[in-house]
């Protein structure tokens, strides 16, 4: 499962840049793993700050099954100096599924309590009242779901390509791919897109759709057979929690939040499927909320643009939900 990171759903591969924290004398810097038994299992959890005193910021990391410790440095090295940063590994990926598997069926309700459990263990044993919660992509029915339910732990909810109507999504998309293939000439695209059902009721719907998208996007490596493999292999464990997932709406489901609600978004793809989130931004009500475009990225923004996203929590989210 390790191998996976480099195919996982609306993830590209990229190499890490290596960054390290600067820890100044007169500060209590953190930089620390630690094994947390949550929902039954141990999880993985790394917690890294130049100030270990300053605001916690969780990230949920997206795939479903993608872990971002592997490469978090390129785009927290600026954020540990504002936060105390928490990457945490979720169950069947990463560290944690080394350390075990779960004993039970995976299922979107199961993460959301996973991670209602670490919130609350890292905010008792940091003695803090809330925190920052940051999600990306799949991240985002975790993300959501904790916004909803314990908006008094939350300074802010920071969603970065967010999942809000992934029904619409795949009919955007799968309309822009025929467009495509057809005006491309591309045949072999044109020959297995038109084997996708919508909505995606297979693991092959997702394996076409996604296969294309990546290559549209420049991606090559989804064009070689080890992607084929690796996608399918992924597929065996995830697909079956994904299905039952992306079926919510939150135009319906989530009209409104009790706590700051931010969005980025990469349109540097020009997908129009990055204008629902903006659509459901100028829909959701929240006591605060702020919507960012990201010209030069695409569902990756932690990849294109890391700069960028870090200034923009720093310089523009931070000081308007912390309370100096």
């Amino acid at each position: 499962m390790k191998n996976l990171i480099f195919i996982l759903l609306f993830v590209f591969s990229f190499v890490p840049v290596k960054c390290h924290v600067v820890f100044h004398r007169d500060l209590k810097p953190i930089d620390t793993v630690e094994v947390v038994e949550i929902g039954g299992i141990k999880q993985f959890v790394k917690i890294q700050g130049a100030d270990r005193t300053k605001p916690i910021m969780l990230f949920l990391h997206g795939g479903p099954g993608s872990s971002l410790i592997p490469v978090a440095d390129a785009f927290t090295s600026q954020l540990k100096e504002h936060f105390v940063v928490v990457q945490w590994d979720q169950r069947e990926t990463g560290e944690t599924l080394k350390l075990n598997s779960s004993p039970v069926p995976l299922s979107l309700d199961l993460f959301q309590k996973d991670a209602s459990q670490l919130v609350h263990y890292l905010l008792q044993k940091y003695n803090r009242k809330k925190l920052f919660l940051v999600s990306h992509s799949f991240g985002s029915m975790i993300g959501f779901d904790l916004a909803e339910k314990h908006p008094d732990l939350l300074y802010a909810y920071v969603c970065i390509s967010g999942i809000i109507d992934q029904r619409k999504s795949e009919r955007l998309t799968m309309d822009m791919l025929n467009k495509w293939a057809k005006k491309t000439g591309n045949h072999p695209a044109e020959k297995e897109l038109s084997l996708v059902h919508l909505p995606f009721e297979s693991g092959e719907d997702l394996y076409y759709s996604q296969k294309w998208l990546f290559i549209h996007n420049g991606a090559e490596f989804a064009s070689k057979h080890d992607f084929s493999e690796k996608y399918h292999q992924w597929l065996s464990v995830w697909f079956p929690m994904w299905k039952n997932s992306v079926i919510k709406n939150l135009f319906t489901s989530l009209p409104a939040l009790q706590c700051p609600v931010y969005f980025i978004e990469g349109i540097g793809d020009q997908q129009k499927s990055h204008y629902i989130v903006k659509e459901y931004y100028d829909f959701i009500k929240a006591p605060k909320k702020n919507f960012f475009w990201f010209k030069k990225s695409g569902h990756t923004i932690f990849n294109s643009e890391p700069e960028k996203l870090q200034q923009t929590m720093i310089k523009k989210i931070l000081p308007k939900t912390f309370p100096n």
